[in-house]
């Protein structure tokens, strides 16, 4: 019952912090080790939950990455109708897939060194400090005028190569995307749109080689009602988290989460540095 608890506990943290600009990596960890909380199969809880909140991408977009996919089809076979081929078909899924090539380079070169290095508490709370001081640069300094439609590879480049930066726990994809898109100038609810649809194929892709690692190494019988929860729970949470931030920022800004951040950060420093 207990790891039933912590498993929908932690589910709820990484479907609310994976879409809010706060970092669920850096999150989970400071919550595991505020609590003391371990499972039996590590590796196959953290690649359930973020297979969870990975649904809730795709189930909130479906509209919009069908669309994607119906245009690219289209282009693939030669009809390059102007009505199939617009922003929201081939070339958004064209730059998308450009703007996923810095994080997955950098995931393959770097992942084993920042399990092994920096998933730390202080870590996480440092860089929700540093962050946080980013995302606040970026809410004041953007134009706020750009859609979707005007992103271009220069843009889709740019934060692409901020999001790979989100290897670091504390950084935050969501945060460091948005912020990124901020600076080019997009509006507060397409810089988030845009970061939540380049975060698919990433969080996709990286919870397929996790998902390998954890049935090569097998998943103990008992757990699994438990990995279940902790999954299903993330795309719920998720799905919501996607729904009230795109909402919150048609008409407020991102500095409710730049003060969460910064004080949550300070905390996470002197807790555990004394």
């Amino acid at each position: 019952m207990q790891d039933l608890l912590r498993a929908v506990a932690l589910g709820i943290v990484q479907g609310l912090t994976e879409f809010l600009p706060i970092s669920s990596s850096g999150h989970l960890i400071i919550t595991r080790e505020l609590f003391g909380w371990e499972f039996t199969n590590d590796l196959t809880f953290d690649v359930a939950l973020h297979l969870g909140t990975t649904l809730a991408l795709l189930v909130f977009f479906w509209q919009e990455w069908l669309r994607m996919l119906r245009g690219g089809i289209s282009w693939a076979t030669g009809d390059r109708d102007p009505g199939t081929t617009t922003i929201y078909g081939a070339r958004l899924l064209f730059l998308l897939a450009i703007g996923s090539i810095p994080a997955a380079v950098v995931g393959l070169i770097f992942d084993n060194w920042v399990e092994n290095e920096v998933r730390s508490p202080l870590v996480a709370g440092a860089m929700l400090v540093t962050f946080g001081i980013v995302l606040f640069a970026a809410e004041n300094a953007g134009r706020r005028l750009r859609a979707i439609d005007s992103c271009g590879w220069r843009d889709i480049l740019w934060i692409g190569c901020a999001q790979a930066v989100s290897l670091v726990p504390g950084v935050s994809r969501s945060g460091v995307t948005i912020s990124a898109a901020l600076g080019r100038g997009f509006t507060r609810e397409e810089a988030a749109r845009l970061s939540f649809l380049l975060a698919t194929p990433v969080i996709l892709g990286a919870a397929t080689l996790k998902l390998g690692e954890a049935l090569a190494g097998g998943v103990p019988s008992g757990d699994t009602g438990t990995i279940l929860v902790g999954g299903a729970v993330a795309a719920a949470v998720g799905w919501l988290a996607i729904h009230s931030l795109l909402r919150l920022v048609q008409r407020g800004t991102y500095l409710p989460f730049v003060a969460y951040r910064i004080l949550a950060g300070l905390f996470v420093l002197v807790y555990f540095a004394s």
